[in-house]
């Protein structure tokens, strides 16, 4: 039987709260709820979520939104102009387009989305890394990769104001003005897309062209926009809902059974902690996130390669490997291990086999250009890549890996230096108590952290010569 859909009624004769006020607009943009659902700040697992008013069954519409509803470039009161001015208006990012259309409309009242922008009163609950001071990101997340990603984003956010943002802006003083539309708000804006946009995908994602496989380039990602409704539902793992694209409407359709007085989850896709924290602003509680990962710095295996190296010539030849390998691993830098083994298996492979040859087959290697691997060849590689295939190395890559593992694991700067994730800390995560007494940035930096250790501990164990 088909589920029963309706508009969102609310008590008009009372003052509306912005959660009101959210689901009125929604009857008017014609988004339709399933009766089984509700919106809710309690009993969610952030401020706001999703929960079943009754059992749910796979394959059920959650609700259905519009187009005409999605706030991008395209539906923007401003998006002639930011069409006819879009040469004027790349970025790195390809954000900047959508994030001049939030800067329009969060500030003015007269905007289609003002109830669907009054949910974010202010930006202050966004918490995201890059709120933090400085000396707090060093402090609770060193070593983990973020800060050093903050830092990027923090010194690409200002050159894009600067350089692209506010020269357009004064250019029509009648739509933006500098004093309001201010670089604070511009990378509160940034946050709020971090953490709520969505992409399509591509047409075409889950096929290779033709055109790709010979090497032209891919086709650009679509940008960003905003969905109201989808962008209320939390994300976990193991997501119970999922956002599908059709020509004239988005759908978030139950992909398995949901009991009475759970929460709806979609997913953000398959993100690590460091990732979530990062572009989200919250945590998954260790071991919950299968998609937890390590990164393992691509220096650390040059620093274990060349540990014991005496001679000139032996030196020289490392440092020739290694300039190599530099340009073949272009901007990968590091090797990612996930719960399961090594997720970047063909390039840890190629690194260890080319830090393992003679003079001769280096030069053999470099006169070849590298080597081809078929598909057979690729499986293997990450059969033997994997926590079953670890321990079977050959003695020499064990320990290349087990030492930059190692190494990796001295770079959080405390216990983890002697080669372990912290006693500690594991004690912090398994006591609730304890783990409540921390401020919610503590416990998602910890998450963060021992999430990471456990891992690179793991691969150091399937690597113990």
């Amino acid at each position: 039987m088909a589920t029963q859909a309706k508009r969102l009624k609310v008590d008009e004769a009372s003052e509306l709260s912005p959660l009101q006020s959210f689901l009125q607009w929604c009857n008017t943009v014609n988004l339709v709820l399933s009766e089984k659902v509700y919106l809710s700040k309690e009993g969610t697992v952030a401020e706001y979520g999703m929960l079943a008013k009754e059992d749910i069954e796979e394959g059920e519409l959650l609700f259905t939104i519009p187009r005409s509803a999605l706030l991008h470039q395209g539906t923007t009161k401003v998006s002639a102009l930011l069409e006819k001015e879009k040469s004027s208006l790349e970025s790195s990012s390809g954000w900047v387009p959508l994030l001049l259309s939030l800067l329009y409309e969060y500030t003015s009242s007269r905007s289609h989305w003002r109830p669907y922008l009054s949910l974010w009163t202010d930006f202050k609950k966004l918490d995201h890394p890059m709120f933090w001071s400085k000396v707090e990101r060093a402090r609770i997340l060193k070593g983990t990769g973020i800060p050093e990603a903050v830092d990027t984003d923090l010194t690409n956010i200002c050159s894009e104001y600067t350089d692209v943002v506010l020269p357009f802006i004064a250019k029509h003083p009648d739509l933006w003005n500098p004093s309001t539309h201010t670089l604070e708000l511009y990378t509160q804006l940034v946050a709020f897309v971090m953490a709520y946009s969505f992409q399509e995908p591509q047409e075409d994602d889950e096929e290779v062209s033709d055109e790709e496989e010979d090497g032209e380039e891919e086709k650009a990602p679509n940008p960003p926009m905003m969905v109201p409704m989808a962008d209320m539902l939390n994300h976990v793992s193991n997501h119970n809902a999922n956002l599908e694209f059709t020509p004239d409407t988005l759908k978030m359709v139950c992909v398995r059974p949901i009991h009475k007085g759970e929460e709806v989850f979609n997913t953000y896709g398959q993100m690590a902690n460091w990732q979530l924290l990062h572009m989200y602003g919250f945590t998954e509680p260790y071991p919950t996130n299968d998609n937890d990962t390590a990164d393992i710095p691509f220096n650390n295996l040059y620093k274990a390669a060349t540990r014991g190296v005496q001679s000139d010539p032996d030196l020289q030849l490392m440092e020739e490997m290694w300039d190599l390998l530099s340009q073949m691993m272009q901007e990968k830098a590091a090797f990612v291990f996930g719960r399961d083994g090594c997720l970047t298996d063909t390039e840890l492979h190629t690194a260890l086999r080319v830090l393992g040859m003679s003079r001769e087959e280096f030069s053999d290697f470099k006169e070849n250009e590298g080597w081809e691997e078929d598909d057979e060849e690729e499986e293997k590689i990450t059969l033997a890549f994997s926590n079953e295939g670890l321990p079977e190395l050959k003695s020499s890559w064990k320990w290349l890996i087990h030492e930059a593992a190692r190494l990796t694991l001295g770079s959080y700067g405390d216990a983890a230096a002697e080669g372990r994730a912290s006693v500690s800390e594991r004690m912090l995560i398994e006591d609730k108590a304890a783990l409540g007494g921390l401020n919610s940035r503590q416990q998602n930096a910890l998450q963060v952290r021992y999430g990471q250790k456990s891992i690179l501990s793991k691969v150091m164990e399937l690597t113990q010569s």
